[in-house]
């Protein structure tokens, strides 16, 4: 249930009014990270309806034993929606991962999509990117995540131990080989027994989350499901 607006929030709002991240516009005291009008048109992907079957889940499947997938929209390189991505990773805005995070889980409750699940895990950065960046935006994202499910949030039982370079210009084949062994589980017993919920901002090729469900998947009868914010559906 949504809390009621106070007058502060309006005074606020009226001193320092925010734009939505897609088009620009100006919010209304209601509205948060985009308008009313780029929300409904968000190409939203529907996947927590199917989540067992979807073509995000059919993207790792022989890859790794995965449970259920789902992203909240469809990501395509340079296209307005694209600013939410954009603006979350290089525009140092980690509120608005916090916010997309409440957001996604607030749509995919409603679904059934987090019954199960037990515990959320956000991919690591490496620490050379997390010093530039100032935070990882899969980090804010879980803790949206959380603050909307009551999920308890795993931060320290995994980390990235290798670095060569973005994904962003990468084949298939390149992304796979980027990752390999570019994580290491550090607590076993934190995703043991456990449903994990890995979470990322975009998948495209599947190459980062499957490395690092390899690695959490070294712990004792562990489950692993993925959601993302976007998916780069390129078929």
């Amino acid at each position: 249930m949504k809390p009621t607006i106070s007058l502060l929030a309006r005074l606020i709002d009226t001193l320092a009014p925010r734009s939505c991240t897609i088009c620009g516009s100006r919010l209304t005291v209601t509205e948060e990270v985009m308008c009313a009008c780029c929300n409904q048109c968000l190409p939203r992907t529907g996947y927590s309806k199917s989540a067992f079957d979807n073509r995000l889940s059919r993207l790792f499947w022989g890859r790794i034993p995965i449970e259920k997938g789902a992203a909240l929209f469809f990501y395509k390189a340079h296209s307005d929606t694209s600013r939410l991505l954009y603006q979350l990773k290089y525009g140092g805005h980690p509120e608005l991962g916090e916010r997309l995070g409440q957001i996604v889980a607030a749509e995919f409750a409603q679904d059934g999509f987090f019954d199960g699940i037990t515990a959320v895990l956000p991919v690591p950065l490496a620490r050379q990117r997390e010093r530039e960046r100032g935070y990882n935006q899969s980090v804010e994202i879980a803790r949206g995540v959380c603050e909307e499910t009551g999920l308890p949030l795993l931060l320290n039982a995994l980390e990235r131990i290798t670095f060569h370079g973005s994904q962003t210009q990468k084949d298939r084949w390149e992304r796979n080989e980027n990752v390999d062994k570019a994580f290491h589980l550090l607590d076993a017993s934190a995703v043991s027994n456990q449903h994990i919920l890995l979470i990322d901002d975009v998948i495209t090729s599947g190459a980062t989350l499957v490395a690092v469900a390899k690695e959490v998947l070294k712990g004792n009868n562990v489950k692993v499901s993925v959601l993302s914010l976007g998916f780069a559906n390129n078929g």
